[in-house]
């Protein structure tokens, strides 16, 4: 019988005949999650937490090999850091070792390799099961076994092997070699960093019937794809940008659906260094690939401020060009201050999504935004998307070159004409914001303008329901 590959169906057919459950060394001690009596997990928003995992665990007098399973997959080995809390006099830490090279039926092939193995046949009548030697040449796109008298091919019935190899473990283990002065339970702490575990904030918000309020509920997003659990765990958070030393691999992002009410109680913050602590009230589980969401804050009645916003370009002040845009789109943005009663705390980064009802008294997706860390009292302004019934023609009226040989000492005189057009049932106003390239100045305008900053001048033009408005200026620009 030959085969290219080990099929899934014999790989299910492997029989592992161990003298031991797992591959220890016989003066090896292990600790499991079972002696943990606490854990806590900080998570930072790059893909990065702090893990302190503390166990109460035997150790003898002199030289140990503690094997402590159940680690994270993607500990950094390099930052983790073994305390004894018990006796920390003469106890010395002498090597670790991360062993992550897991226990698979591919993989103790692999170590078999020049070894002998039990191949184990069933008589497809009899169901008498024969016994023959062999020994692993190859596993290299199948397995090739030799017999005392000839070579096959694939996996000819089940394998039996006599040991698991003292490198591969069934779950990632950290071995550490020390020594300890008293001999005893101890309490050990193992603190490391690792990947694998990330968190972000998600906004849940709801919009009033005429657009002046927002309930608001933010939610912290938790991921754990670090190959353990964590649980009963201490959970704290961290907002902030810290400086590390390599990139971290974002994780895929996910869509949050609409959420309830929350209970702002959940999450308590603080300040931490240049950055803001959040912490859990109450102990949470954290299972291996599990997405996890804890309430963190709640705001009801959040008084906001809704915009549509018309932005032009400084491109066509210095040459002529007529027509500049037919049906051009309004931006609709809402803002509202961190302050009040539910907010007034420092919002880490996340994305808000905002919700109204319709007639029929159903919530409807009407836009999103992504937010920066954002500190108490600032302002939040979130773009939703552009106005369906507001639109605007934008168009320049006269162009002149008024002085000027070189880039240097021209002066420039235009005129534009912006009409807006409102198809809504209720009147609005319209912030037209142009940036001025240059010196400028405003030589005439149908409606005064405010100077919003040193290059840009913004107006605010009503428009009636069902109607339209016009705005018209000239300016000056010189270089």
């Amino acid at each position: 019988m030959k085969h290219s590959m080990l099929t899934r169906a014999a790989v299910a057919g492997l029989v592992l005949a161990v003298s031991q459950a797992w591959a220890t060394s016989d003066n090896e001690t292990v600790s499991t999650v079972s002696d943990q009596h606490s854990v806590a997990v900080t998570i930072y928003n790059d893909n990065l937490a702090l893990i302190k995992d503390a166990r109460r665990v035997s150790l003898v007098t002199g030289a140990n090999q503690l094997a402590w399973r159940e680690v994270s997959a993607q500990m950094r080995p390099e930052t983790a850091q073994l305390r004894n809390l018990t006796n920390p006099g003469g106890f010395r830490l002498q090597e670790q070792n991360f062993d992550f090279d897991l226990l698979t039926p591919e993989k103790l092939l692999e170590k078999y390799i020049g070894r002998e193995v039990s191949v184990i046949r069933s008589h497809p009548t009899t169901g008498v099961e024969t016994r023959e030697t062999a020994i692993v040449l190859s596993t290299n796109n199948g397995v090739v076994l030799k017999f005392a008298d000839r070579i096959e091919t694939g996996v000819p019935g089940r394998l039996a092997f006599s040991g698991v190899p003292d490198t591969l473990r069934d779950k990632p283990t950290l071995v550490i070699l020390l020594v300890n002065e008293k001999a005893g339970p101890q309490n050990l702490e193992l603190s490391y960093l690792t990947s694998g575990l990330s968190w972000r904030a998600d906004y849940v918000a709801e919009l009033n019937a005429i657009d002046n309020r927002l309930d608001l509920n933010g939610w912290v997003t938790l991921t754990n794809q670090s190959g353990a659990a964590y649980p009963n765990a201490k959970l704290q958070l961290v907002a902030g940008d810290l400086n590390r030393v390599r990139d971290a691999q974002p994780l895929p992002r996910s869509v949050m659906t609409m959420a309830a009410k929350s209970d702002a109680a959940e999450m308590q913050q603080e300040s931490l260094f240049e950055y803001h602590l959040y912490t859990l009230q109450r102990p949470t589980t954290l299972k291996e690939n599990q997405t996890k969401q804890v309430a963190l804050m709640s705001a009801a009645q959040v008084p906001v401020k809704k915009e549509y916003l018309l932005t032009g370009a400084n491109y066509y002040y210095t040459g002529q060009h007529g027509d500049l845009g037919q049906k051009m789109k309004v931006g609709v943005f809402v803002e509202f201050s961190n302050k009040g009663e539910g907010l007034g705390i420092p919002l880490p980064k996340g994305i808000i999504r905002i919700y109204k009802k319709d007639s029929q008294g159903n919530a409807q997706f009407v836009g999103e935004d992504r937010i920066d860390h954002t500190p108490k009292n600032e302002t939040v302004r979130l773009k939703l998307g552009d106005a369906f019934d507001v639109t605007a023609d934008r168009k320049q009226t006269d162009f002149q070159k008024l002085a000027g040989t070189t880039r240097t000492n021209y002066v420039f005189e235009s005129a534009y004409e912006i009409v807006l057009k409102n198809a809504k049932s209720e009147a609005v106003t319209v912030t037209v914001r142009e940036p001025m390239p240059g010196d400028w100045s405003m030589v005439s305008e149908s409606q005064v303008h405010t100077k919003a900053a040193s290059g840009t001048a913004e107006w605010q033009v009503k428009v009636p329901a069902e109607g339209t408005a016009t705005l018209t200026y000239r300016v000056r620009v010189r270089y």
